[in-house]
């Protein structure tokens, strides 16, 4: 039996990608979930097929740039099971482009999808957390969040915050609360879908000819959840093996 099994577990951004991914895993191995995202068909029908599973899901729709929306989410899940154990702060958009192309409204966006949306997950359990005496937050940052490419500057930035956000709260809590950062490489899901420059699209070649899949992330949230409760694994920067930076 994993250790995950019965944790109650809050996901954003759990309609597609690696927040789909770790939604159907964690639900494998016993957590009970309640799932955040805008397309509340794609919720819906990844709850039924968790239930289906023998798996334990709900959901609610959630804008992660409305902060009373991701606190009602976290609400949602002590209403229904009683209390939280860990939040998956995955939401995440990367309509990345040439800062000369002034692309400001998705600039705009970015930061408030990447960094607030994740600030407003923490703001809605951390002092439950701290109240209960133990909990889990985890943060998606990039391997962008570690280098910076060209056009890949914002959204760099972006994740380079999720980092510092994360490692500051860390340094900040006792041994209660355990804080775990995950910077994936390429994966295959749709955050190529926000790109609208033309001049991006144009060169993204074969790129993704070896990227990662969703649930090869969602095994890494497993792991990290896995450890018994001393442990807290602190930061994961996971590549497929074709990748070189």
């Amino acid at each position: 039996m994993s250790t995950v099994a019965g944790k109650i577990v809050v996901i954003t951004g759990a309609s597609s990608g690696i927040g789909e991914a770790s939604a159907e895993m964690l639900a494998a191995h016993g957590a009970k979930l309640m799932l955040g995202a805008r397309r509340t068909d794609r919720l819906e029908a990844l709850c039924s097929r968790i239930s289906a599973g023998q798996g334990i899901a709900s959901w609610r729709s959630c804008d992660v740039v409305q902060r009373e929306q991701v606190e009602a989410l976290v609400q949602a899940a002590v209403d229904e099971y009683g209390r939280v154990d860990c939040i998956f702060n995955n939401a995440g958009l990367m309509p990345v482009s040439p800062l000369r192309n002034m692309h400001v409204d998705e600039w705009d966006r970015m930061v408030d999808v990447n960094i607030k949306g994740t600030l407003y997950g923490i703001a809605a359990t951390l002092n439950r957390f701290l109240e209960q005496g133990s909990g889990h937050i985890i943060n998606v940052s990039s391997i962008s969040g570690h280098w910076v490419w060209p056009n890949y500057a914002v959204y760099s930035a972006t994740k380079w915050a999720v980092r510092a956000i994360s490692e500051g709260l860390r340094q900040e809590l006792d041994d209660r609360v355990r804080v775990t950062v995950i910077s994936p490489g390429i994966v295959r899901t749709e955050l190529t879908d926000h790109i609208t420059d033309r001049e991006v699209l144009d060169n993204l070649g074969g790129r993704f000819d070896y990227a990662m899949d969703g649930e090869d992330i969602a095994r890494a949230v497993l792991w990290a959840m896995e450890q018994p409760p001393h442990v807290d694994v602190n930061e994961i920067l996971i590549r497929a093996t074709g990748q070189g930076r």
